[in-house]
């Protein structure tokens, strides 16, 4: 029998975890440990299992005292937070298992983990079973205060992929779920595309492998068994990779959602594609389908082709985007800028394309290679690979643009301040308004939903220096579409913590990259200037030509 204590490491604050907003609804994070719930539901039954997602507890001597092994997963803009949970494993002389995203793609990032375990569990459990079963110590099994030391050893990803049909019912009951503002579902794995920047390809495979219907309704059963009340993400990379078993799942999820009460507003990830299936969008929205994150990355076709996106060059994005939002599906834009062949003009174009859409939460980044992707491999060819990536796009590139860097920086956080004004997200928000489609999922659910306005007139509607555009943008939404109320509010909510975050976090980094960067060039003529100085210039000629 073992005491494994499972990990979440802390994330630092980011768009995506609209930390501001949960202050305002006396929630901790936005989306749940999923992967580490998964896994849990996958380890032999006689283990004791203990989850700690930083994001929401902390991580105590004692929780480290009970346990026999440490698991821990995250992403790469987690690794901070995974370096204390390696530095506290190795403090108690607890051995260490890493896996998920980052250590599958870059195990050398875990040097003092004692199990990294690549790609996914499924089908190979007994793997991982057994690498913690046999763990020992070398030698005598003491290090030089007497701490065990490990062996290390690298467990590779296997070269098929696990069938999903068997996957169990994730662990949910190990969460603290009141704390969290969604659930998460994964319904299928790989993606049928093959972007040059994307790793989800290079891990789970371009074959789009799903779970069944009942497993889906099963694990929706599970939520609403546990008395969980907020939405539902499903975290799939491409929602729609497998259409021909996405369009058997829809109906049923539909007819749960009516023989329950309709409990549960779903989101996910899609790509632009959907767009040109009617069918496919009405069922999505019956099923309770709101929301769906696009990555739309540009709106030019010479970088959607140089990085092989070949499927959003069949409909024009603003096309698409207005598509979605009038078949009932918000959306949510994943923007990218710093393509081999972006100019200077980009910048206007992509604030263009965005700010006449009715995207309220545009998501842009500088473009990162992230290790393991032809992007990474390409740019390793032509030795411009800098370093690996931080985890966010926020910073400088990890590898050498294309573009002169400081037009690419200044670009960059005039684009991010220009989208991230009040102005301009609550004119997004209005534009949505205008042209959204029936939202079956619209309505006020109980006290929570009330107690969530309350706090937005309190807090948005009072005191934040943006209350003339909430009350417009609740006006308008109660005269043209009163359907979208709630929806208002939610993005009052939201758009707080949007432009706090951009004002106070990404343009002041962008400044420091600026600022970095300013510093690497002046190091570089100085170094550059006094080997010229040392050619002297012959009698009777220029030191300017002669330098020249």
């Amino acid at each position: 029998m073992k005491n494994v204590l499972l990990v979440y490491p802390r994330f630092p604050i980011t768009y995506w975890g609209f930390q501001d907003a949960l202050k305002l609804v006396n929630k901790r994070a936005s989306l749940p440990p999923l992967g580490l719930v998964t896994l849990a539901a996958c380890l032999p039954e006689q283990w004791n299992l203990r989850l700690v997602d930083l994001n929401v507890s902390d991580l105590s001597d004692d929780d480290l005292s009970w346990c026999d092994v440490v698991f821990l997963t995250g992403m790469m803009v987690q690794m901070d937070s995974m370096r204390e949970v390696t530095a506290r494993a190795q403090a108690a002389a607890r051995p260490l298992v890493v896996g998920g995203p980052t250590a599958t793609t870059d195990p050398d990032l875990f040097p003092d983990a004692d199990l990294v375990f690549q790609g996914e569990v499924e089908g190979r459990i007994h793997q991982l079973v057994q690498g913690v079963e046999t763990m020992r110590a070398p030698g005598n099994g003491s290090g030089s205060m007497g701490i065990p030391v490990f062996e290390r050893r690298v467990v590779p990803m296997g070269e098929s992929k696990p069938d999903l049909s068997d996957v169990p019912v994730p662990r949910y009951d190990l969460l603290q779920l009141h704390l969290y503002t969604s659930m998460s579902i994964q319904y299928s794995r790989g993606c049928p595309f093959n972007c040059e920047f994307c790793d989800i390809i290079e891990i789970f495979g371009r074959v789009c492998r799903v779970k069944t219907s009942d497993q889906i309704l099963a694990e929706l059963d599970a939520l609403r068994d546990l008395g969980f009340d907020g939405s539902v993400f499903l975290v799939d990379d491409n929602f729609i990779g497998n259409k021909r078993e996405v369009v058997k799942l829809l109906p049923r999820m539909a007819a749960w959602q009516d023989a329950h009460g309709r409990p549960y507003e779903l989101y996910t990830e899609a790509s632009i594609n959907l767009a040109s299936d009617p069918a496919l969008m009405e069922s999505m929205v019956q099923a309770g389908f709101s929301t769906v994150f696009v990555g739309i990355e540009t709106p030019s076709k010479i970088a959607l082709t140089e990085a092989g996106k070949g499927q959003n060059l069949r409909i024009e994005p603003a096309e698409a985007i207005a598509t979605m939002t009038r078949a009932g599906l918000e959306v949510m834009g994943g923007f990218i800028v710093g393509f081999d062949s972006d100019g200077p003009e980009i910048f206007e174009a992509q604030r263009a394309l965005i700010q006449s859409s009715p995207i309220s939460l545009a998501m842009v980044g500088l473009l990162m290679a992230l290790p393991g992707t032809r992007l990474w491999r390409r740019l390793e060819r032509e030795k411009r690979i800098r370093g690996r990536p931080g985890g966010d796009q926020f910073e400088r590139c990890n590898f050498t643009p294309a573009m002169d860097e400081e037009a690419l920086l200044r670009g960059y956080q005039g684009l991010m301040a220009d989208l991230y004004s009040a102005e301009a997200y609550y004119e997004r928000c209005e534009a949505y308004v205008a042209q959204v489609g029936p939202i079956p999922m619209s309505g006020w659910r109980g006290f929570e939903d009330i107690r969530y306005f309350l706090k937005a007139v309190l807090h948005i509607g009072v005191q934040s220096p943006r209350r003339l555009r909430f009350w417009r943008l609740l006006l308008r939404s109660l005269t043209a579409a009163p359907h979208t109320v709630k929806w208002a509010v939610v993005k009052a909510l939201q758009g707080e913590h949007m432009i706090r975050y951009t004002a106070d976090h990404v343009l002041p980094r962008l400044d420091r990259a600026l600022e970095d960067l300013a510093q690497e060039r002046r190091v570089a003529e100085a170094t550059r200037r006094p080997e010229l100085s040392t050619q002297r210039p012959r009698p009777g000629t220029s030191p300017v030509l002669e330098i020249a």
